[in-house]
């Protein structure tokens, strides 16, 4: 059955407004429903390309408008800007999104499964904690700075935070020690959450095929496995492994122009949790154990030899993305290359 009829939709918490045309840019209704009265219009209407900006909620109902039998499609909204008009509210932001969703070169986001979903939140939870105890090192280490005792940085240091306040013959004032060691309460609090949090995704990544898979890479580990399995889309989406590491992030701002080809830093402007992990296992394997597993004659020992280690670091992680997505679009575990000899 051919679909002939687009449906833009303006999220919010309470009212919706939406925005009916044809598949040639013809307005056919315009519409502002509550929460309970957009669900059963949309559960009446007949099968249409329904597109919604990849917002708060937006995977949820994502679900369950494909559960009635339409096509959905969620737009990033840095592209549905532009095709907002001179006036901002909610009609003109639904027009936009299916002005923007009918460009023939428009790129759109996957929808999420509940399983990738439910990882995310167990994933970034880890996130969230582990920064908030950086936090609280960190103003543990600046507030014995001002008593004039230096502590490096790293969570290893911490046991050095714990001598240098409960020594017997401190000179730290009685106040300043009680506080201190009630963050250093809160610090072991929060290693063991996350703690908790770590073991819990392991045990998922030994339990799903792709993050088994994932894991027969070198500066591949469980975190690295979770991250790719719940924030990637599936990788058919993608043509070549060289779309999937732009796609993450791990290529050069362009500059170009004239013809000239200028290209800067890393744009960091891609999926932020895949790529940071990926570049964590990438200089895990450049630090001294990781050094050992390499070959002297092979492409990253060519490499470390003449360029920064972070460089590296950025550049191996993204030779992995593009293994990743050969590893996944066929199916087939990690093989090591074997290095070509001159003859």
């Amino acid at each position: 059955m051919s679909i002939d009829t687009m449906i833009g939709v303006d999220l919010a918490k309470s009212v919706f407004q939406i925005h009916g045309a044809s598949m040639n840019g013809e307005i056919l209704f315009q519409r502002k429903l509550s929460r309970q009265a957009f669900s059963v219009f949309m559960a009446q209407h007949s099968a249409a390309v329904v597109v919604m900006e990849a917002c708060g909620s937006a995977h949820y109902w994502a679900r369950l408008l494909s559960g009635f039998g339409h096509e959905v499609r969620l737009i990033a909204p840095r592209y549905v800007r532009p095709f907002v008009k001179r006036q901002k509210n909610d009609a003109a932001d639904a027009e936009a999104i299916v002005v923007a969703a009918q460009r023939p070169e428009m790129r759109f986001v996957e929808p999420k499964t509940v399983a990738q979903q439910s990882a995310a939140i167990l994933y970034r939870s880890r996130q969230r904690l582990v920064r908030q105890r950086t936090e609280t090192v960190n103003a543990l280490r600046a507030a014995l700075y001002e008593f004039g005792h230096i502590v490096p940085q790293g969570i290893q240091h911490v046991s050095r935070i714990g001598a240098i306040l409960e020594a017997p013959n401190s000179d730290l004032p009685p106040l300043m020690r009680e506080e201190c060691l009630a963050m250093l309460d809160q610090v072991a609090a929060l290693s063991g959450w996350i703690d908790t949090k770590t073991a819990k995704i392991k045990e998922l990544a030994a339990t799903t095929p792709i993050s088994k898979r994932l894991q027969t890479m070198p500066g591949v580990g469980p975190l690295v496995a979770m991250a790719v399995e719940t924030f990637a889309p599936e990788m058919a989406t993608f043509n070549n492994g060289r779309d999937f590491a732009a796609w993450l992030g791990l290529v050069p701002r362009q500059f170009s122009s004239g013809g000239k080809e200028r290209l800067g830093r890393i744009t960091k402007a891609g999926q932020s949790d895949i790529r940071q992990m990926l570049i964590i296992g990438a200089m895990s394997r450049l630090n001294w154990m990781g050094r050992k597993s390499i070959p002297e004659s092979s492409w990253l020992a060519r490499m470390m030899a003449r360029k920064p280690r972070m460089l590296v670091a950025i550049a191996l992680a993204n030779k992995m993305a593009r293994q990743i997505w050969a590893m996944l679009t066929k199916n087939e575990d990690y093989r090591n290359p074997t290095p070509v000899k001159a003859a």
